[in-house]
């Protein structure tokens, strides 16, 4: 008997992004801002819940028990790291880490995110999240430079 295996789609995303802020700032601007994605529908915002403690959820919650889990926090050291597993925007086969890394740098801070993927991911998810985070990020400075 033979088997057959092939290996599994792996999406790699690393953006960085310097911003003219403390660390403890930046952070706080990064959970305000995971805390209302920008929707596919331009004015419009996406609310969510961010648990900040390891095993923490970040979820969409839509009331009555409705809603739409993204992720747990893995590993949390503010204001330097958060670290997230789970589904993200993915209601199929995927396993996705988010790890999102701030350090002091001579003008402020430098913010480093790193999303892996494993799983069979659609191109139009694949093609899109890039564009995501860079706007996580940019809505990050501009929360923390405010």
């Amino acid at each position: 008997m033979s088997t057959v295996s092939t290996p599994l789609p792996l999406l790699n995303i690393e953006q960085e992004i310097e911003i003219n802020a403390a660390p403890g700032d930046v952070y706080r601007g990064l959970i305000a801002q995971l805390k209302s994605l920008d929707a596919n529908e331009p004015g419009k915002t996406l609310d969510f819940e961010l648990e900040e403690w390891p095993g923490g959820r970040w979820f969409r919650d839509l009331g009555n028990g409705s809603g739409h889990l993204w992720g747990f926090v893995q590993s949390i050291k503010p204001p330097h790291l958060l670290e997230l597993y789970g589904p993200m925007m993915m209601s199929f086969a995927t396993a996705n880490n988010l790890i999102i890394r701030i350090e002091t740098i001579a003008n402020g801070s430098k913010v480093t995110l790193r999303h892996q993927c494993l799983g069979d991911v659609p191109d139009q998810y694949r093609d899109g999240m890039p564009d995501g985070w860079c706007k996580v990020l940019e809505g990050t400075k501009k929360r923390a430079e405010a």
